[in-house]
């Protein structure tokens, strides 16, 4: 099987949000760990909380993240202000649907950002959004057996 984003781009600070508007998107909704926030840190640097607040002038913002543990998500609330929803699933589409019905959103106008093909782009191709491909946020920082994995899981993307 093989995945063609919308989009494929190095980080979320590549994304151009005026082609994005210009092209109807009214919404993002992210992938939590290694999208926005080092994986298993439950904390935004600060450049990222500062674009948010950019992209947050123009568009609805959310969280999809597949993460089920507990303490964390209890962590992540205290420094998110925007929806969150947690244990998705991803591929599986129903808590998106459930977050975008919620939110009068459909997937013409909405934005899937993440950086597992497997996981985040099917979600969001699924649900008919646009979808955004991002590398990991911290990626300078992430052990070679991830790199490896991570390359190997980019096998699935078509160019």
């Amino acid at each position: 099987m093989f995945l063609k984003p919308d989009y494929n781009l190095k980080s979320i600070y590549d994304i151009d949000l005026d082609e994005l508007k210009n092209n109807g998107i009214k919404a993002l909704l992210f992938d939590l760990d290694s999208t926005l926030m080092a994986s298993k840190t439950a904390f935004y640097e600060e450049k990222t909380i500062n674009w948010l607040n950019k992209v947050r002038k123009d568009f609805f913002v959310a969280v999809v993240s597949n993460n089920h543990n507990p303490e964390y998500i209890e962590k992540v609330k205290k420094v998110s202000d925007f929806p969150l929803v947690f244990e998705a699933k991803k591929p599986d589409t129903k808590a998106a649907q459930e977050l975008m019905k919620k939110n009068n959103l459909t997937g013409d106008c909405t934005a899937f950002v993440g950086d597992r093909p497997l996981t985040d782009i099917l979600c969001g191709q699924r649900l008919g959004c646009t979808t955004i491909l991002v590398d990991s946020i911290s990626a300078d920082r992430e052990k070679p057996i991830v790199r490896f994995v991570r390359a190997l899981e980019r096998c699935t993307v078509k160019k």
